[in-house]
């Protein structure tokens, strides 16, 4: 479901900030109004759900807000932090209202995180070096995009059932 832009104009920091909102809420409706059945079927070879995309955003917000930005272990932070196929397993007692939930609780903190720094204030990444607050949010973004983009075909591919 492709959701239209708020905001259009306006300072880089705005508009980035807008434009992972508008994401954001475009991975929650992955799941949201799927019944718990249908959140949890995989249609395709990998983990992929449309539960488990949003689950997998909610890890992907803690760990480069949380333990990247803020430094914190993975075992500090306000939920699981794995990546790879581990972050798409919801467990039988989660709810897709759950996990909506647990995903706009891990965004909510980011946004909190994000407000200390400036868009050029660096970290060192285990992998890429060193990475701006501008990177971060360019690359979910983008990371954010492409799993909405996941959940629409899902979502098209139950509807065809």
């Amino acid at each position: 479901m492709f959701v239209l832009p708020e905001i259009t104009t306006g300072p880089e920091r705005h508009l980035l900030e807008a434009t992972m909102d508008r994401n954001r809420r475009a991975v929650a409706a992955t799941a949201r109004g799927l019944s718990e059945a249908d959140a949890r079927v995989r249609l395709v070879a990998s983990m992929t759900t449309p539960i488990g995309l949003v689950k997998h955003a909610a890890m992907a917000e803690r760990r480069w807000f949380q333990c990247l930005l803020l430094g914190r272990a993975e075992s500090e932070c306000d939920g699981p932090t794995t990546p790879g196929d581990p972050s798409f397993v919801v467990t039988e007692g989660e709810t897709v209202a759950d996990v909506i939930a647990e995903f706009e609780r891990a965004g909510a903190r980011s946004r909190e995180i994000a407000a200390r720094f400036d868009l050029d204030d660096t970290w060192t990444h285990d992998v890429l070096g060193e990475v701006n607050l501008r990177f971060v949010y360019l690359l979910l973004i983008e990371d954010f995009a492409r799993h909405a983009g996941h959940g629409d075909i899902l979502r098209e591919q139950l509807a065809a059932r």
